[in-house]
């Protein structure tokens, strides 16, 4: 839409707007008083004044992209009158790219003052990356806006306009209070009457009948038609124009915009004054208004004028003429012949009048050789004589261009052709402008042959004849297109003929004459004289045309091919791009609507889609200026529901007209209603649900913090006034039946949204009204014998218009057979109406049909009214000057009663339809829901606070989630995940996995989701709620506090409500417990969670997630205590729950940076009591069969010690903690429950020693119970365990290639691919992050050793033959000193000599090596580029040179890292295989059973390492060393897939793998503790930056 904004911007700089009249707005009742304030002026005094608010502001919120647009659902946002001022609050996702030095723009006035399309409030984002951004936007009046976020590009000083967003807020409108219209539950005698007082009416309550005035006969009659208008229920009037008509005496071919139509008024002209008649016009709309409840709505032309309008004369540049649109030239001419064949038609033997399609054949093959003897050919072609005469002038002089473009030597006639044709050299190309206006200078041609035929020399004559060929080359597909173009203009003429004058529901126009032309005219022509200057384009429509293109202008053809449908009565209107194009013009039409809205209510654009985007944006912003509360409305023929959404949004259009005789079957009809009329579905759960309260501080800064209810906004779809007809449609007699008039009108009126009818409608007129040749007028029926079914649209208007003001917003549709069921319902009080119709789409038939009986559960129907329509005859009253009806007759039906039964579900009411129910038959029913507490709403969702407050997080590990896993361990087998037919298991027993589908339904009120089917069929998952918490009291006896609270309301809900209003209460109380459970967690966690935003906060809860009490997996052998799951669902119980290393990779991220100090502590005392031969185990099996493997995991403990010692309050005493040793002191293997074991006890700084001791002395074991008993997968070689120290890099070397020891730890299983028994990815060697680990454990306790805090001063270790004592500091050093020398693999080869490198083995350079010194044979898998060096950089960033670091964390960012983690190996590497399938039984031993684990798929846990190197090492030497926000906003952008897939995902964490670029992994655990814990190392690393930098 770049086009479309640029010309409103343009119109909008330079058009004058008028300043509002304030004290004449709506120039309606009760008038608002003086005051130099702006409604936006009001708004902020509002929130800045300190009076006591009698309710909570309502909040909006919005949320963005994270490129600061709006989500396609929510481009458009519909939005209340500001009665009371409100907020819309637009948030952002902190750290995303639109947050980069962001600021919020829009032309809503924020800082007070009158709006202007072009004036741009603003307000700069925060920049914290660790909470949530809002930006508070105060709102008081309506009016369509824009709004957008400007942000830095990746390009230094370059700033990204985000895409837009439009926010419309309806119009305050008010009409007098009527009575009710049934009293004591029947039909009011004497109807609905006006009262004094105003209302504010919704848009949803309009109810508006059109009115043509001309019809009407003068204004001093309209009293009878306010009457008629008000009695029947209506409470505004649409207007057809009211101005002075052209010749044609169309309403909508308007001879003077800024006059009204003098046979209005008894005294014609001399009574309109000099103000064209607007006083007395507003005379009678004020009438209208006070006395009879009626607003007034006018149509407003935009587009075009009458072709008599006076002033085209003196502005003929006004319309589309050759003079200013050159290319219509040949289409005038086509036209004029068109005239001048019609008039000679006689006189050449032509049939003037059309009996058959014989005659329209004769006639348009007559025209057709007629047309050719204009040549209009030449407006196409290049002259080839005037193209040689040229070429051969230019060669002649020298006058030559020399040619610039491709090489031509050579070339065919036919290349040649297509380069000077794409050239852009030819003048005047398919212009059309001028006949032999297409040519190509004579220079230039001399320049292009000269350089083509190089053969033929400087010989002038050779060369023009050489052009000669190439220009008639050209001039074949030119003469193809005027070939095409004749033929379409011709068959649209044939076709056109063929409606007018031979169709059967054509208008049959008579004998072709001067007068009345083959076809309509195209132009009008204002004089004989200079015809290309007053000769002005119709304006009309076309099929299926792009309502965003002009079709007058070029490169449209519309007017040449006669594809317009064409109104001959009717100039277009020529506005160009804004009002320089056309100054006057624009001037007169802003004076024609700021006019038209100072005295109307609404608006209704005439011909809206073909009203340019800018046009309509800057004359409604000056109808606005003046009447800020302006109805909008208009009719849109687009196609496209997003094209309608476009014109909606940019225009303001408060409601699109929707018609109910568009659809073709009762089938349709229900889809229109549910699509336009539905409001919310009966049972909606958005605002019970979706709704919280909070309080608001002031939105300009300034003012008290006010309660609020924040509501979040899902978008907006355009706003219907649905019509059962309009105007300017087919009557129900030709479309369906007359009949179905009764059915339809009634349904419609009970639609949640603003209705419009046609008096012709309620009166049952049989034919549809011609605007132009119609001159009867309306008979003035009320409610009497005439009045059609007026007396039933009387009591359904009004109770429209009641239920709109009541609030029945929910509604349910049904459709069956030929009837249609529609009930509405007030949610709070749960009472209702209920219309049955029967609707008559078929002429002839009276039979009933059949509609199964309607029950109605829980609730008690009472008849209101009922009727159907008789109509004795069809025969079309033929009265020459009363417009008049069919002689229907409304036939009230005796009270229907309705029983109450009862069945297994309980009570019902059931409607029957009664006997004789013929096509055409309504009946409507008051509903009332029984036995509903209305104080239910706020029972479900009270206390929950204080249930759920008082958990702590183990409590709360099973109040949110719980696995199948967990569960069925926890439970003896005997509970397990929810099953919901047709959607399959829950992903957690607790309240997150009810969570996943209801924030999709309470969202969208999506009541057809399988889980709302099956809570209506049965209250099963009531039972489970609660009673899976009460089985489980016993262990957690808290939760017996939660449990009653679930079960109370559940039982309640269960007992008390009908089964369709289940789903509802369910949610309520779900998700209450939910926002409860989860508040509690988050109060219990650090502050750089809980004032976190969404993202941190949902990767804490992976916390809870993970950290559980099953049975079968304890940190005790004894008794069950709560334990870390690896993962879930795979790692869920038993011996595969608790790994040491994923413990403690995941242990700082989970436990310390939540606050979970606890936690964090159980685990590592428990561990540390399992050290054997310095290691510990990475399989804990509750501490009863450990298994020693890992190289790794004692030094992820040691740093995780250090981390908690750092971190935790009091954290350094943990090194004086004892642990009770779970095995001797020589490494004995016993049983958990051996005397020996736990016989003796360690501190927690004698186990660190220990560690450090063992390694130094090394370590050499074999496993215990080594063999398949232990792992039947590996070989025997592969439980030999041997770790030594080289003390000349200190550096820890171990394993072998039949072991895995570190993460990357996948043992072949597939025999068949012979691959059993093979580790994956040995590392044998010095792995880089062991290497990093121990380095960072040195350099922690050297520190803690000078400072006298650590009882050691180093290790004892044997160096070149002697034993001695290393320090902390010694071993620190060696490895400071070797690091980068083995480690590191320069770009530049001829720098291998200063690194220990085996230059014919490197694979890329600019990284650091995985591995240094592999096993013999496998010296090449040191040079594999592994996300691991990270870890290494992060935990000792001292031994990496900053450059060479930063260096290899960029490949890394283009080479390694995936959407959700890190590739585990280089995609260039041989082995790289980015599919894991565990299951793969194939042969090649790469991937069979899985051996690709971490060969190429991306894992998550890396990338937060990755992260935190990157935050660190390009703050220090990188982009962000004098800007940090520049790391911080690049590494945020890479956290928005992770962010989005915690969001989305039903298992609520960060999977442990994906496949390649993010691929789904099915055998991935779903969720992982380690995943979610590392990106929580970086967002607390990024929090402390913000805190200190604040």
């Amino acid at each position: 839409m770049p086009k479309a904004t640029k010309k409103a911007k343009a119109a909008l700089a330079s058009v004058k707007i008028p300043k509002p009249n304030l004290s004449q707005s709506n120039g309606s009742s009760p008038v608002t008083p003086k005051t130099p304030k702006t409604p936006a002026d009001e708004g902020i005094e509002f929130f800045e004044s300190t009076g006591p608010a009698d309710q909570p502001i309502r909040v909006y919120e919005l949320r963005l992209d994270p490129d600061g647009g709006p989500n396609k659902d929510r481009a458009y946002m519909r939005l209340p009158p500001a009665y009371t001022p409100y907020v819309v609050r637009v948030t952002l996702d902190a750290g995303t790219p639109a947050s980069r030095n962001g600021v919020f723009k829009t032309n809503f006035p924020l800082d007070g003052g009158r709006f202007a399309r072009d004036h741009f409030a603003e307000r700069k984002l925060p920049t914290d990356f660790s909470s949530p951004i809002q930006i508070d936007l105060p709102i008081s009046h309506a009016g369509a806006f824009v709004y957008w976020i400007e942000y830095d590009g990746d390009t230094p000083g370059t700033r990204v306009k985000g895409r837009e967003g439009y926010f419309n807020i309806d119009p305050i409108l008010k009409t007098k209070a009527r009575t009710p219209i049934l009293s004591e539950g029947k039909v009011a005698p004497d109807g609905s009457s006006v009262k004094a007082d105003y209302v504010n009416i919704p848009l949803d309550g309009l109810s508006i009948l059109t009115l043509v005035s001309k019809w009407m006969g003068p204004v001093t009659s309209w009293r009878d038609y306010f009457a008629e208008t008000s009695a029947r229920g209506y409470n505004m009037i649409h207007w057809t124009p009211l101005q002075e008509r052209g010749e044609s005496d169309s309403p909508y071919s308007i001879r003077n915009q800024l006059v009204y139509e003098p046979s209005m008024f008894p005294g014609g002209k001399k009574d309109i004054g000099s103000d064209g008649g607007k006083a007395k016009v507003e005379e009678m709309l004020k009438i209208a208004r006070e006395e009879y409840g009626l607003l007034s709505l006018t149509d407003v032309v935009l587009n075009h004028t009458a072709n008599d309008s006076p002033w085209l004369v003196e502005h003929p540049e006004a319309g589309y003429s050759p003079a200013n649109t050159p290319h219509l030239t040949p289409a005038l001419e086509l036209d004029t012949a068109m005239l001048e064949f019609s008039a000679g038609l006689q006189a050449a033997g032509l049939p003037t009048t059309i009996t058959s399609e014989q005659d329209i054949s004769k006639l348009v093959e007559a025209f057709d050789a007629y047309l050719k003897e204009r040549s209009l050919w030449q407006y196409y072609v290049l002259d080839v004589i005037r193209e040689r005469r040229a070429i051969k002038e230019a060669l002649d002089k020298g006058d030559v261009v020399q040619w610039s473009g491709p090489d031509v030597a050579y070339k065919t006639v036919v290349e040649l052709a297509e380069i000077i044709r794409d050239s852009g050299k030819i003048d005047g190309y398919k212009k059309l402008e001028k006949r032999f206006g297409t040519q190509v200078p004579g220079p230039v041609a001399a320049g292009f042959v000269k350089a083509a035929f190089v053969n033929l020399g400087d010989d002038s004559e050779s060369l023009a004849d050489a052009w000669v060929r190439v220009v008639d080359v050209l001039n074949v597909p030119l003469y193809e297109e005027w070939t095409d173009d004749t033929k379409a203009a011709l068959d649209n003429i044939r076709n056109r003929l063929k409606y007018t004058r031979l169709d059967a529901h054509g208008p049959k126009l008579g004998p072709i004459t001067p007068q009345l032309p083959l076809v309509e005219p195209y132009f009008t022509r204002l004089k004989k004289s200079e015809p290309e200057k007053y000769s002005l384009a119709n304006n009309g429509w076309i099929w299926n045309a792009d309502p965003l293109s002009n079709f007058a202008l070029w490169p449209s053809k519309a007017y040449l091919r006669r594809e317009v449908i064409v109104w001959g009565d009717c100039v277009k209107l020529r506005y160009g791009d804004g009002p320089s194009s056309n100054p006057w013009l624009w001037e007169y039409m802003t004076k024609y609507v700021t006019s038209l809205a100072e005295t109307f209510e609404g608006f209704r654009i005439d011909n809206c889609h073909s009203t340019p985007l800018h046009v309509g944006v800057t004359l409604l912003d000056a109808a606005r200026a003046v009447n800020p509360n302006l109805y909008v409305c208009a009719e849109l023929f687009t196609g496209s529901e997003e094209m309608d959404t476009i014109f909606v949004s940019r225009l303001g259009i408060n409601s699109l007209i929707r018609e109910a005789g568009n659809a073709w079957d009762p089938k349709e009809f229900s889809r229109l209603l549910y699509r336009h009329g539905l409001g919310k579905p009966i049972g909606s759960m958005d605002g019970a649900c979706m709704t919280s309260k909070a309080e608001l501080p002031p939105p300009t800064g300034k003012g008290p913090t006010r309660d609020c209810v924040v509501i979040p906004h899902n978008g907006s779809v355009p706003h219907a006034l649905f019509y059962d007809l309009t105007h300017d449609n087919e009557s129900y007699l030709d479309k369906r039946s007359a009949e179905d008039a009764l059915s339809t009108g009634a349904l419609i009126t009970f639609s949640f949204s603003a209705i419009g009818s046609v008096k012709g409608f309620d009166d049952l007129y049989p034919k549809l009204l011609n605007l132009v040749g119609e001159k009867r007028k309306y008979e003035v029926t009320n409610l009497g014998e005439r009045s059609g079914i007026a007396k039933a649209k009387r009591l359904l208007n009004a109770l429209h218009t009641e239920m709109a003001l009541g609030g029945y917003e929910e509604g349910h549709v049904h459709q069956e057979n030929d009837y249609i069921v529609l009930h509405r319902v007030q949610p709070n009080t749960q009472k209702g109406y209920i219309l049955v119709a029967h609707t008559a789409f078929h002429k002839g038939s009276k039979d009933r049909g059949y509609i199964t009986p309607i029950k109605l559960r829980s609730t008690k129907a009472k008849f209101i009214y009922g009727a159907y329509i008789d109509i004795p005859s069809y025969d079309i009253d033929q009265d020459p000057s009363t417009l008049r009806g069919l002689p229907g007759r409304l036939v009230d039906m005796p009270e229907v009663v309705v029983p109450q039964g009862l069945d297994g579900e309980g009570p019902f009411a059931e409607i029957v339809v009664p006997d004789y129910f013929p096509p055409g038959s309504f009946m409507v029913f008051e509903t009332q829901l029984q036995g509903l507490d209305s104080s239910l709403d706020t029972f479900c969702s009270e206390g929950a606070e204080a249930a759920f407050g008082n958990l702590n997080l183990v409590d709360l590990n099973v109040i949110l989630h719980r696995a199948e896993g967990e569960e069925r361990d926890a439970t003896d087998g005997e509970i397990g995940t929810y099953a919901i037919p047709g959607l399959g298991n829950l992903v957690y027993c607790g309240l997150e996995g009810w969570m996943h589908p209801l924030r999709h339904i309470m969202r969208y009120n999506d009541l057809g989701h399988p889980l709302c089917a099956h809570l209506r069929e049965g209250t099963w998952a009531f039972d489970y709620v609660h009673s899976r918490l009460f089985k489980q009291v016993d262990v957690f006896p808290a939760l017996a506090y939660p449990a009653k609270w679930f079960q109370e309301r559940l039982e309640r809900v269960k007992q008390t409500v009908p089964p369709f209003l289940r789903p509802k209460y369910f949610a309520i109380i779900i998700s209450e417990a939910y926002k409860a459970a989860r508040r509690a967690a988050i109060e219990q966690a650090s502050n750089f969670v809980s004032s976190g935003h969404d993202f941190t906060q949902n990767l804490a809860l992976c916390s809870i997630q993970m950290h559980g009490q099953v049975k079968s997996a304890s940190l005790d052998p004894g008794k069950p205590t709560p334990s870390l799951a690896a993962g879930l669902p795979h790692f869920a119980a038993g011996w595969a729950r608790c790994w040491g290393r994923d413990v403690f990779i995941s242990l700082r991220g989970l436990f310390l940076t939540t606050g979970n100090f606890d936690g964090a502590k159980a685990h590592i005392l428990a561990f540390a009591s399992t050290l054997k031969h310095g290691l510990i185990p990475n399989l804990l099996d509750s501490l009863r069969n450990p298994r020693y493997n890992s190289r790794d995991s004692p030094w992820w403990m040691l740093q995780n010690i250090q981390d908690y010692a750092k971190s935790a309050p009091d954290g350094l005493t943990i090194l004086s903690e004892s642990v009770k040793r779970r095995f001797p002191k020589d490494d004995t293997w016993v049983a958990w429950n051996d005397p020996r074991a736990y016989a003796y006890s360690s501190t927690i700084a004698e186990i660190i020693q220990e560690i450090l001791q063992r390694h130094a002395d090394g370590i050499h074991f074999r496993e215990y119970n080594a063999g398949p008993n232990l792992d039947m997968q590996m070989r025997d070689e592969g439980f030999n365990i041997d770790i030594q120290v080289d003390w000349k890099t200190g550096l820890i070397f171990g394993g072998n290639r039949h072991n895995c020891g570190t993460w990357m730890d996948k043992m072949g299983e597939s025999e068949k691919a012979g691959n059993k028994g093979l580790p994956g990815t040995p590392r044998d060697g010095a792995p880089v992050e062991i290497t990093g680990l121990l380095k960072s454990t040195l350099r922690w306790l050297d520190e803690l050793s000078k400072a006298g805090k650590f009882p050691y001063k180093g290790v004892e270790a044997e160096v070149d033959g002697k034993r001695r004592l290393v320090t902390y500091k010694e071993w620190n050093d060696l490895l400071q000193s070797s690091f980068e020398k083995c480690y590191y693999v320069p770009t530049d080869p001829s720098e291998d000599i200063n690194y220990n490198i085996n230059s014919s083995i490197v694979n890329r350079r600019g990284i650091y090596k995985d591995v240094y010194g592999s096993g013999p044979g496998r010296e090449w898998s040191d040079y594999q580029f592994r996300p691991n060096f990270p870890i290494a950089m992060t935990v000792a960033p001292e031994l990496f040179d900053p450059e060479h670091a930063l260096g290899a964390l960029k490949l890394a960012d283009q080479v390694l890292r995936g959407p959700l983690g890190m590739k585990t190996l280089d995609p260039i590497d041989l082995q790289y295989r980015p599919y894991y399938d565990n299951a793969n039984e194939g042969t090649d031993p790469s991937i069979a059973k899985g051996w690709n684990y971490h060969n190429g798929p991306e894992w998550g846990w890396p990338l937060g390492y990755f992260l935190r190197a990157y935050l660190y090492f390009d703050t220090k030497v990188g982009a962000g060393k004098t800007d940090p926000t520049q790391t911080l906003h690049h590494l945020h952008r890479i956290l928005l897939k992770p962010r989005e897939h915690i969001q989305k995902d039903p298992w609520a964490g960060i999977p442990e793998l994906t496949n390649k670029d993010g691929e789904y992994c099915r055998d991935s655990c779903n969720t992982q503790a380690w995943s979610a814990s590392c990106l929580l190392d970086f967002l607390e690393e990024v929090h402390k930056m913000s805190a200190k930098a604040a």
